[in-house]
């Protein structure tokens, strides 16, 4: 794993916290020498800060993106507006992560991003649910992540954007809760974490806008309805 953070003492805990859990961690301080050790170490997960001197954490995943797209990209930031989210997620980051933060949320955000176990109250699939979901002209296929549509074009999908989508096909035309989905996936329903929430129903959308028979409501105050029409 790559951890690049400016902060050596944050950088410290950090790096001491995940490896007594079992990572191995290559930390850089910067941008320009996070994307030497991006190409050097072929990390399998990078935790990145955004305001870093010489290159900050926004530039830096762009260029990683410019080479690999798949990598799962975590970032530690004290920004929290709903442009900065936007703007992180369309770069190709996976998730954010608010500081001050607490380590264990770290740590699960982690694993959920790597595929690992994670904590008892995680909701996995259960032996009786199906390993592909069909819904309009789209097959689902759920250990996968892979959407692909009546034409065989298939879009991989993040792990959040695949237990989202998972969480709301099985739960369509009923409304699945916002707090159900923050406590499920980001463990915490706070408002920072629900502006996350709403960025990736929005990359949702745009990966189902093929089909207009299949619409995500937003239901007021209350959470998301896949709705599948004709």
């Amino acid at each position: 794993m790559l951890l690049v953070e400016d902060d050596p003492a944050l950088a410290l805990i950090i790096k001491d916290t995940l490896e007594g859990e079992g990572f191995q961690i290559t930390h850089t301080a910067d941008g320009l020498h996070g994307l030497d050790g991006f190409v050097r170490c072929r990390p399998d997960l990078v935790v990145a800060d955004i305001m870093m001197p010489g290159m900050d954490g926004f530039e830096m995943v762009r260029r990683m993106r410019r080479v690999d797209t798949t990598t799962p990209i975590l970032f530690l930031t004290a920004r929290s507006s709903l442009n900065d989210l936007v703007k992180g997620f369309g770069l190709g980051a996976n998730d954010y992560l608010k500081k001050p933060f607490k380590m264990l949320e770290l740590i699960v955000r982690i694993r959920a991003l790597l595929g690992r176990p994670a904590p008892a109250e995680r909701v996995l699939p259960t032996d009786s649910e199906p390993s592909v979901l069909h819904f309009g002209r789209y097959t689902f296929q759920t250990a996968a992540q892979r959407l692909i549509d009546a034409d065989g074009v298939a879009q991989e999908l993040s792990y959040m954007e695949s237990e989202l989508l998972r969480r709301l096909i099985i739960g369509r035309e009923t409304v699945v809760e916002f707090r159900t989905l923050l406590l499920d996936l980001w463990h915490d329903d706070s408002p920072y974490n629900r502006n996350s929430l709403h960025v990736f129903i929005h990359k949702l959308r745009r990966r189902l806008s093929a089909d207009p028979h299949i619409r995500i409501l937003n239901i007021r105050s209350l959470g998301y309805k896949l709705v599948v029409e004709g």
